[in-house]
């Protein structure tokens, strides 16, 4: 055969494949649908796509706009649909640029910090282009309110508990074999849990997320923070590649994740000048590096040491209303877990991925069981070790110092003096214990009485 004629044989072959690279090179990205995540510091937009996307994003002023160029891309969707309530984004509007490219623009009821990026498939969804909308201004974030205090205390504040329901809005967890998703169960269980502390006296219970978004793992310690916790909880629920593995499981930060945030906290200069809260009252502003690394040193193992304590004494209760995966606290380098002077736990409250216990999981009966045991845990070990100015640390050393308590109601016609010399006391004794200033009593008040 002559060149001559191999080539005319080669040319079809060779043209039809470069027209199916060049057809498939210019296949447009579908945008197959959106969805809206409001979050009280921040808006997430999900893009759905039918693959990897090229996009560039920028905010503009007078109007408030974001603008979301998608290159190579068109519209499968309608955004009329979404809810924008809750969110900043006032109207979707989109249309074609440069015949091939798709142009998305959020009216904005005020200036935000945009951010993007792009997720890869996971069990629920496929491809996805993710644009936060960042609130800097803090205006719809959640205020971290002063800790309640229990009227009857004498001003003694209350113990802080800060409950983590992990993941959220877009990132569901781990998802059972009937579709159970974590992000839902893990919810309602903080929720109930939250309500538990709350009505026990002496306790006030946060969640760091009261609906279906996602918070950042390090927002979530920084909460923490902002609430003055002495505990914080975060709860989970496990899964495995297999059906088998069941139980509930408690964990504490490793010395290996401890050793890690030591060295992070003491890089990132910022950290300086924060005051650590919760159990350490201590500042790292002014300190050399050695100095810091110290401090940090002792207080991360102070809080390694609580984390164990109460998560011994929370798993103990949990072994008694479920299944444990393991017999003792685990430790891993949680990133949630890493704050150095806040005792903290994470609560794997089953697997999802096992068919009972994604059915028991799923009903009310069964969270409010688990539940039930955590807040038991916590207040066991609360009551043997309260942080000091709490009301159980008042009421532990008054129980240690060898006094019961009783309750009398003043009646008409009584004076402090006598109720002192009806109960054996004194009248500075009352005062101090009653936290009054002077000694005027009125009708109907009910005062503590230290009995012997």
């Amino acid at each position: 055969m002559n060149c001559a004629k191999l080539s005319k044989q080669l040319v079809w072959p060779i043209a039809l494949l470069l027209m199916t690279l060049a057809f498939h090179g210019s296949a447009a990205t579908q945008v197959e649908s959106a969805r809206i995540w409001p979050a009280p510091d921040h808006t997430r937009l999900v893009l759905d796509t039918g693959g990897q996307v090229e996009h560039n994003i920028f905010s503009l002023s007078g109007p408030a706009r974001l603008v979301i160029d998608l290159k190579n891309a068109n519209l499968k969707t309608d955004f009329s649909g979404l809810d924008l309530s809750g969110s900043p984004i006032k109207r979707i509007r989109s249309a074609p640029r440069n015949g091939t490219d798709l142009r998305v623009v959020l009216d904005l009821k005020a200036d935000i910090k945009p951010r993007s990026f792009q997720l890869e498939p996971n069990q629920q969804y496929g491809h996805r282009l993710v644009v936060d909308l960042i609130d800097e201004s803090g205006s719809r974030l959640e205020k971290a309110t002063t800790p309640t205090v229990t009227q009857d205390s004498s001003g003694k504040r209350d113990v802080i508990v800060v409950i983590d329901a992990g993941h959220g809005g877009e990132d569901p967890g781990a998802i059972g074999p009937r579709g159970t998703r974590e992000k839902d169960v893990v919810l309602k269980m903080a929720k109930t849990l939250a309500n538990l502390i709350n009505d026990r006296p002496g306790y006030t219970a946060k969640l760091t997320r009261t609906g279906d978004y996602y918070i950042g793992l390090r927002n979530r310690t920084i909460l923490a923070r902002k609430y003055n916790a002495d505990l914080f909880v975060s709860v989970h629920a496990d899964a495995f590649r297999t059906p088998q593995p069941k139980g509930a499981s408690v964990f504490a930060l490793s010395q290996r994740g401890a050793t890690s945030e030591t060295a992070r906290w003491l890089a990132n200069s910022e950290n300086r000048s924060d005051l650590i809260g919760g159990a350490g009252g201590l500042s790292l502003d002014g300190r050399d590096d050695m100095l810091a690394g110290v401090l940090l040193d002792l207080s991360m193992t102070a809080s390694i040491n609580a984390s164990l304590g109460v998560g011994s004494s929370v798993l103990g209760k949990l072994g008694g209303v479920a299944k444990l995966h393991k017999p003792g606290v685990e430790q891993a380098a949680f990133a949630v877990l890493k704050s150095p002077d806040i005792p903290s736990i994470l609560v794997e409250a089953g697997f999802v991925s096992n068919p009972q216990e994604e059915k028991n999981l799923a009903t009310e009966w069964y969270r409010n069981k688990l539940a039930g045991a955590i807040m038991k845990g916590i207040d066991d070990y609360f009551q043997k070790t309260p942080p000091p100015g709490t009301l159980l640390a008042w009421q532990k050393q008054n129980r240690q110092g060898g006094n019961s308590i009783s309750h009398y109601r003043i009646q008409r016609g009584d004076t402090l003096s006598g109720v002192a010399r009806k109960n054996q006391t004194t009248v500075s004794e009352l005062m101090q214990f009653n936290d009054l200033r002077d000694d005027r009593v009125m009708v109907g008040q009910t005062i503590r009485i230290p009995a012997s």
